[in-house]
């Protein structure tokens, strides 16, 4: 919608305890082509009317008998549902502008009106006001597709955790030198690999008994930087019996492209066979 068709179907309050004014505000919007104009005489009614309204501005009086404009601002503080108090207050005292707008109004109209200054001024906050509602509209719905962005996500983890933890013994990560990074379930067990021992610790002798040929093959795959499905590798332990592994990886590149290591999963079939 075009922003001068959105401004002329802005919802309007006037009030004001004074007929000729409310009358006077009316035909000037009316003829300036607002379409949307509400008006009450009742201060006390304002707070209920904004709660059933939510309306894009309120052209209030200052001085009424009752309940003033300053009583009516701080009324409306505590029901508005944004943190934008839409209110241009009338008032034919100057020393009540400051004070008006320091309890919150976004501008004033003096009395008597002059009413180029009267429609200008609307203007201005109508058009302020519907792109601050906007920005609002906009921002809601960048944390709604967030919120559901960030819950797929987790539910595509979720997923993916289930599936590793059904299909393999391990999942693993390494880093562009090869070393592992991350580790899920006995996968050094199992590999024989070691890790730096802590200070006063021993490290155990590294296991041995590989294919070579096989271990060349896989090692050539990663020099390529190419993904391998369900590979198969053997050792031969120091009691003679065997072992075999099937792995599964694909590289990993960061934002620049460079390459940062692998990932995938494992399982030992020699376990699966028992």
């Amino acid at each position: 919608m075009p922003m001068t068709v959105a401004i002329h179907q802005a919802s309007i309050l006037i009030v004001d305890d004074q007929p000729a004014n409310v009358q006077l505000l009316e035909q000037v919007l009316a003829d300036a082509g607002y379409t949307k104009l509400t008006s009450t005489m009742k201060p006390e009614e304002v707070c209920a009317l904004h709660r059933k309204n939510s309306y894009d501005l309120i052209l209030l009086d200052l001085q009424m008998p009752g309940m003033d404009g300053f009583q009516v601002m701080e009324g409306l503080k505590t029901n508005a549902t944004d943190d934008y108090l839409p209110v241009i207050v009338l008032t034919a005292q100057p020393g009540h502008k400051l004070r008006a707008l320091a309890a919150g109004a976004k501008d004033f109209i003096s009395k008597p009106f002059d009413l180029v200054e009267v429609k200008t001024r609307i203007h201005n906050m109508l058009e302020v006001r519907l792109l601050y509602r906007k920005l609002a509209d906009y921002n809601r719905q960048l944390e709604a597709t967030v919120a559901e962005r960030t819950a797929e996500l987790r539910e595509s983890e979720a997923r993916y955790r289930s599936l590793t933890e059904l299909a393999s013994d391990w999942y693993w990560e390494q880093d562009e030198n090869g070393q592992f990074s991350k580790v899920s379930g006995p996968v050094l067990e199992m590999l024989g690999i070691q890790v730096a021992p802590l200070s006063g610790e021993k490290s155990a002798a590294p296991v041995t008994g590989w294919n070579e040929q096989e271990r060349a093959k896989l090692r050539a795959t990663i020099a390529d930087r190419k993904p391998f499905l369900d590979f198969v590798f053997h050792r031969v332990n120091a009691d003679g019996s065997g072992q075999s592994f099937q792995v599964s990886g694909e590289p990993m590149f960061n934002s620049n492209s460079r390459f940062i290591g692998y990932r995938g999963i494992g399982v030992e079939l020699t376990s699966k066979l028992k």
